[in-house]
């Protein structure tokens, strides 16, 4: 299935500068389109939406808002919260992006006629590839790329997805932001989870399930007793600050035990590891790995990703040995693959 060129655009409208920016380049030509931006929690700002309304008004086509509360708090934040829950430390903005933002919201841009919608990511997506899969790529511009959060996506999600900035790095944006007279071109990012105010993880999910987490023990690798944890969904693996104890040589949070309620200390060394698994995977460069196959893969958004071999070990399953063990694997984070700047996959670290 091929998308017209003349299709009205669903536009993703954040009220952000690279939404707005993403916006203008989406649509130039007159190409038709529909301005759309989601309300997802109350606490959202009303500035965002307006900001978002008077961008479409100033290029020139229609905006609205749509109510995705509701949907919103039954996935992506009980998502957030179970998986904090089981001792993972998750990754609610991939989660988003496959069930909201390039499922839920475009199918209320769909009941407008739209049938394709751009957003304001740093990456890129090729629909011309001689394979026939549709491939996500990265961004030109390396220090912004987004393909992280983006590695859910199915064929189909990315067959109707664009991405105007792929080509673009941020001063650009907000160059262009300027000179087009956008209101919003100064407008800082925004770097919380959108969710959870002041980044009070503890205090969202205490509200949001209604549960309170007793103390427990820290405990060394070695079985010595370090004292009490206050809750173990406030800690994650390589933790260090914040854990209150005083001890002889730095001690990090190397595993947490949900069914002991025990969170486990170490040096810095036992961080390291070299095997990751993986479950949820989602390939999107090939249909299935046969054998094993050579790429780079990243544990965590920020992180340079590294040489590793990857095996599929079912359906949904994977392994990778990286060639030089990684610090602070973390269950619950994303892990994708690359080969070059396309992504190959990912997947959620057990």
């Amino acid at each position: 299935m091929k998308m017209m060129n003349n299709a009205k655009t669903a536009v993703a409208m954040s009220g952000g500068v690279d939404s707005c920016v993403a916006a203008m380049l989406a649509t130039a030509g007159g190409r038709p389109a529909l301005g759309i931006t989601m309300a997802v929690h109350p606490d959202a700002p009303e500035q965002d939406s307006i900001d978002a309304a008077a961008a479409a008004e100033k290029l020139g086509f229609p905006h609205i808002t749509v109510d995705l509360q509701k949907e919103f708090h039954d996935t992506v934040m009980r998502y957030f919260s179970e998986s904090y829950m089981a001792g993972e430390t998750p990754n609610p903005c991939v989660y988003c992006n496959k069930v909201i933002k390039f499922g839920l919201l475009f199918d209320k841009a769909a009941e407008h006629g739209c049938q394709n919608i751009a957003t304001g990511h740093y990456a890129k997506v090729n629909k011309t590839d001689p394979s026939g899969r549709i491939l996500l790529e990265r961004a030109a511009y390396k220090e912004k790329d987004q393909t992280y959060v983006l590695w859910q996506l199915s064929q189909e999600q990315l067959l109707r997805a664009e991405f105007p900035l792929g080509g673009y790095d941020k001063p650009q944006v907000r160059e262009i932001a300027e000179e087009n007279g956008f209101t919003v071109s100064s407008k800082p990012d925004s770097q919380d989870i959108c969710f959870v105010p002041k980044g009070s993880y503890r205090s969202f999910i205490e509200n949001f399930t209604g549960k309170t987490f007793p103390e427990g023990e820290f405990v060394g690798t070695d079985g010595k007793l370090w004292g009490k944890h206050k809750g173990i969904i406030g800690y994650t693996v390589g933790q260090r600050k914040g854990l209150g104890i005083s001890a002889p040589a730095p001690l990090f949070v190397v595993r947490k035990s949900v069914e002991e309620n025990r969170v486990y200390l170490g040096s810095n060394d036992e961080l390291f590891s070299r095997r990751v698994e993986a479950k949820d995977v989602n390939l999107i460069a090939v249909p299935e790995i046969s054998g094993s196959l050579h790429v780079t893969a990243k544990t965590r958004y920020s992180q340079k990703e590294a040489a590793a071999t990857l095996f599929q070990t079912g359906e949904s399953t994977a392994v990778l040995e990286f060639d030089e063990a990684q610090r602070a694997v973390t269950p619950g984070q994303s892990v994708v693959f690359y080969s070059g700047d396309t992504v190959v996959g990912g997947g959620i670290i057990t």
